[in-house]
């Protein structure tokens, strides 16, 4: 029997195949489970695209996390494909140009407002809109970059992510009645299309490359994928409101 065997996955965020997210899903088919994708706007075709390199096909159902009637709507629309949902992937983050490269003390609150709002607010609203099809219990996971510290050129974007580990406590609190379990992965920088639109990423790879006691490797997205996959499955049922490094051990250090 495989990790996933017979569970349904609904996984956002998945652009190219070189998103954390593609290779979750692939992972999570490879393990048995059945994988819905979801995906909006002018990123549909990418994510369909990328749907077409999965071992098995899925379906690609619409959402924008900051659409209500989407999200009103989801658990009816992924019923069409599934009964339940067994497990959930928030591969969510978004910040303006504004909020990121070290312009911190000069980014509007407008700017500020979508970045949290996508970036941190999604995991709650997304968490809410599942929650008919998980009356059975389940895992949500979501994708976080360590918001304990300051980061070079991250500004809006790391206090949007200090927001979503709060955000999981409060729903590890509040669905943990369900069965429902909220954990995040904090992975190290990827290679991935999002992290290149991230001003000086570059940097971050310098700084892992120095100081991960495992080493780190930006073009592998494989032991994140599997972090998540072993969330999402039964092998961590006692574990909520947690967050699990993938970072090579770099959090652990000092300077």
């Amino acid at each position: 029997m495989t990790l996933l065997d017979g569970k349904t996955v609904l996984i956002t965020g998945v652009l190219t195949d070189q998103s954390i997210a593609f290779h979750v899903a692939k992972l999570a088919q490879e393990q048995g489970a059945k994988v819905i994708l979801t995906s909006f706007g002018r990123t549909m075709s990418l994510t369909k695209r990328s749907a077409s390199r999965l071992p098995i096909d899925c379906q690609v159902i619409e959402l924008d996390v900051t659409s209500q009637s989407d999200l009103d709507s989801l658990s009816e629309r992924v019923s069409e494909y599934s009964e339940s949902i067994d497990g959930v992937l928030h591969s969510i983050g978004y910040a303006p140009e504004s909020a990121l490269g070290g312009n911190f003390l000069h980014t509007e609150w407008e700017d500020v407002a979508t970045a949290i709002h996508i970036s941190t607010y999604s995991l709650k609203s997304l968490s809410v809109a599942v929650n008919p099809l998980m009356d059975h219990g389940g895992s949500i996971v979501g994708l976080d970059f360590d918001a304990s510290v300051a980061w070079p050129t991250y500004d809006w974007m790391g206090v949007a992510k200090a927001a979503l580990e709060s955000t999981s406590r409060y729903l590890a609190r509040d669905l943990g009645a369900r069965g429902i379990r909220v954990n995040l992965v904090a992975a190290g920088p990827i290679r991935t299309m999002a992290a290149k639109s991230i001003p000086g990423f570059a940097e971050f790879e310098n700084i892992w490359a120095s100081r991960a006691p495992l080493g780190w490797d930006v073009t592998d997205p494989i032991p994140t994928a599997r972090a998540c996959v072993a969330l999402l499955s039964d092998w961590f049922p006692a574990t909520t409101g947690e967050i699990v490094h993938v970072d090579g051990g770099l959090h652990s250090q000092g300077a």
